[in-house]
């Protein structure tokens, strides 16, 4: 009888592992998605902030927008709303769709123009762009804004400890812009086209002076002037000869 016991125990035993095995990822996943499902329950905003606070903290940021919202819209008076605000835009940041955290930034902006967390939400708007940033050798679209929404924040509220997280990050908005004239430029003086490398030698040399670039500007400026007018030389002799 003992036996028979112990070999149904030990069949259902492996019937519990293959299940497992079988399942792998998925059933853990599953188990994690319950675990992660929202309480719909009413609460206060403080319990609602709460939650959605402490489902950030844990990287659950699609729970924790969901409970944000609900603060936000439920008691849109209370004095958590406009915080959770923030919550939204930093959960979407956080998880990074750096796409709608900039609408998030954007609204909290737009809508709170004295709030006192004002300065953090430019810095992070900026960083939104700064996020989504190109190689030199590709678009700069990102790197110009961010660099406008740095400069835009060092400019209202230089006194900010944003403003001085900012200026490290601008230096580096303006190298990656500067970097990538120089590509161009390099491009053009490869093909001969001097005229045209010279505009973004010369672009570089006004606006983005002390970047590290200074030295092969300045050799690339004379060596394309120099390009320059030895080709006017040829053309005005051959001009003069006919």
């Amino acid at each position: 009888m003992a036996e028979k016991v112990h070999r149904k125990n030990t069949v259902l035993t492996l019937v519990i592992i293959a299940v497992f095995s079988l399942s792998g990822c998925g059933l853990w996943t599953h188990i994690a998605n319950l675990w992660e499902k929202p309480d719909r329950t009413r609460g206060t905003p403080e319990q609602l902030y709460q939650r959605g606070y402490d489902a950030y903290q844990n990287g659950w940021y699609k729970r924790s927008i969901e409970y944000f919202q609900r603060v936000r819209d439920e008691y849109p008076l209370s004095k958590l709303a406009i915080l959770a605000e923030l919550g939204i835009a930093d959960s979407h940041f956080s998880d990074e769709d750096y796409g709608e955290a900039e609408l998030a930034y954007n609204d909290f902006i737009n809508l709170h123009p004295t709030n006192e967390n004002m300065p953090y939400a430019i810095y992070q708007l900026g960083m939104c762009h700064y996020k989504q940033m190109y190689s030199i050798d590709r678009d700069q679209t990102e790197t110009s804004k961010a660099q406008k929404e740095f400069e835009r924040l060092i400019a209202r509220f230089p006194n900010s400890k944003f403003s001085l997280m900012a200026e490290k990050t601008l230096r580096e908005c303006k190298k990656n812009l500067a970097e990538h004239e120089f590509y161009v430029g390099y491009f053009y003086f490869k093909k001969k086209q001097y005229k045209s490398a010279i505009k973004r030698f010369e672009l570089i040399a006004k606006d983005y002076a002390n970047l590290g670039l200074d030295y092969k500007v300045s050799y690339f400026m004379s060596e394309t002037k120099k390009r320059i007018a030895e080709e006017e030389a040829r053309k005005a002799e051959l001009k003069s000869s006919k």
